[in-house]
């Protein structure tokens, strides 16, 4: 009987991932979902909970991390990780008649050097335009003090 209760506490310990809640890449699973499709980057599932209902348990699940956000949109409710989880987004669309479909997507190299390739090309962008705007009222500002001059 000491046999047993110590292999069952030595299990306990070492396997500690069999008696927590269900998750894919650290974000949190709703329970009772059916799992559509699942990879090592994409993770689809269908609950039979309200659209409503899967935001509530993804914010009271998701309260302790600062670099989250939600963002509302008309067809779906957007959960995106700023941080360094491993994940990237879970998507949350409105509800059908079946359930609410959850999509949750790894986070990946490809979204990260386009955001910065899009803000670099953002950067010169704004200086090309500032030095359109400056060479364009110098051009102005010179011929306007030049003909006062000249009268």
């Amino acid at each position: 009987m000491k046999k047993n209760m110590l292999l069952v506490l030595v299990l306990c310990l070492m396997l500690p991932a069999y008696s927590g809640a269900a998750d894919f890449l650290g974000a949190p699973l709703v329970p009772g979902g059916e799992t559509l499709t699942r990879t090592d980057t994409r993770l689809e599932m269908k609950v039979d909970q309200t659209h409503d209902g899967v935001v509530g348990f993804y914010k009271e699940s998701l309260k302790e991390f600062e670099d989250i956000k939600f963002r509302d949109w008309p067809d779906a409710t957007y959960i995106e990780d700023d941080g360094n989880l491993k994940w990237h987004s879970i998507t949350i669309s409105k509800e059908d008649q079946d359930g609410t479909n959850i999509v949750i997507m790894k986070d990946n190299w490809t979204w990260i050097i386009g955001t910065l390739i899009l803000r670099y090309i953002g950067v010169f962008v704004v200086l090309i335009v500032l030095l359109i705007g400056m060479t364009l009222s110098g051009a102005i500002i010179s011929r306007s003090v030049g003909k006062v001059d000249v009268k």
